[in-house]
């Protein structure tokens, strides 16, 4: 088998462990608990991918002499998001009827996903040029990597199920997000090359950190701090931080 084919099947299976995380999350059928496990669980899971995984990406790629293009990249998508805010129904969380709640659910699971397959596409880009240079190498960092994406799939299954209260839409949903790993590897393909120039890798990784701070700050700690099941909450704080770091040292 071709190493390019090796590159794009792994990109594939990377994606699969949203569609993976999904899949648990129906599992679980105390649904109030489920929402409280997994704000907290996305909350420490995208401060950890942040502060573990795309920092150090960024450091790596633009060095000091390009922070101009951090910076930029950063407040690029943090206005992006915060634009499409304004365009996306959303209500205060103070005193939320059952369709307000569905629809702020519904909110934050859709610019999640935004940030979310704007980084799984910049992901399968680098799983695949690493992949291509060393396979041994692809495979690890793709089973730490992959191994993030269940939380973040439970966390948008979980959303969406609760905005719309169909599983088959939930599923569809997910499983279509999940191939947006697949399209870097796809992109790198068609591209015909084995590797992205480092600054724009990087102008790349910063305006998806720039959503993710968006998320975690304007979405996710607002909602945390209404809940009342505060056990649930810390439980689901805790296991994103433990399968991040898990995720982590892995990948090292």
């Amino acid at each position: 088998m071709r190493i390019e084919m090796v590159g794009l099947l792994i990109t594939l299976l990377l994606g699969i462990f949203i569609l993976i995380g999904s899949l648990i999350a129906f599992l679980i059928k105390k649904r109030q608990k489920v929402i409280d496990f997994s704000l907290g669980l996305a909350f420490s899971v995208i401060v950890m991918l942040s502060i573990l995984d795309l920092i150090p990406e960024i450091i790596e790629n633009l060095r000091l002499s390009y922070i101009w293009v951090f910076i930029i990249g950063v407040i690029l998508g943090y206005g992006i998001l915060k634009s499409l805010d304004n365009f996306i129904p959303d209500h205060e969380d103070n005193k939320m009827n059952n369709k307000e709640l569905k629809d702020n659910l519904a909110h934050i699971g859709v610019i999640s996903s935004i940030a979310l397959m704007i980084h799984n596409i910049i992901e399968g880009i680098a799983i695949y040029s690493t992949t291509v240079s060393d396979v041994s190498t692809g495979l690890l960092l793709s089973v730490g990597v992959g191994f993030h994406n269940l939380p973040l799939g439970m966390v948008i299954a979980t959303t969406f199920y609760q905005a719309n209260q169909s599983k088959k839409k939930t599923i569809l949903f997910t499983s279509l997000l999940s191939l947006s790993t697949l399209c870097g590897g796809v992109i790198m393909f068609l591209l015909n090359t084995k590797t992205l120039n480092p600054i724009v890798l990087g102008l790349f990784l910063s305006v998806t950190l720039g959503m993710l701070i968006f998320i975690s700050l304007s979405e996710l700690y607002p909602r945390m701090k209404e809940i009342k099941d505060k056990e649930t909450k810390n439980m689901g704080l805790l296991v994103g931080f433990i399968l991040l770091l898990i995720s982590w040292l892995i990948s090292q």
